[in-house]
């Protein structure tokens, strides 16, 4: 089992990527694309794109509808915002887009209950993640 989890409102940046097609399973293989996430080696827990895959896999529930709902999200822009508050820049999202927050709450919740039954180990590679340019 992970010993620490994502916050969350990572489901929520995940939804953002499956959405947009940044995250796709193809063979296999999983290929992410626009993903400046490196949570898994600084903060040792599962990053969006991770939650992501594991959606795609079946392994986690995934409601495309919702996922929709947040489709064109830009995360990194937002959680710069809101100084990486991850629950303020979700609630914000959600007020801008209309998206009925209890709803999405009780979905998020679903999820993450369903992250912490799986067997994951996060662990930290000795490679360090690629810097943005």
């Amino acid at each position: 089992m992970m010993k620490k989890f994502p916050p969350i409102e990572k489901i929520l940046e995940a939804y953002t990527a499956i959405a947009d097609g940044h995250v796709k399973l193809e063979n296999d293989q999983a290929l992410v694309t626009s993903s400046n996430d490196n949570a898994s080696y600084w903060q040792g827990y599962l990053s969006y794109p991770g939650i992501a895959v594991l959606m795609l896999q079946g392994k986690l529930p995934y409601d495309k509808e919702l996922a929709q709902q947040f489709a064109g999200v830009d995360w990194n822009k937002i959680n710069q915002e809101y100084k990486r508050n991850y629950a303020q820049a979700a609630d914000a999202v959600m007020t801008a887009k209309g998206i009925d927050k209890k709803k999405a709450e009780t979905e998020l919740h679903h999820v993450y209950d369903a992250l912490k039954q799986l067997p994951i180990i996060v662990k930290r590679g000795s490679l360090r993640p690629p810097k943005a340019n």
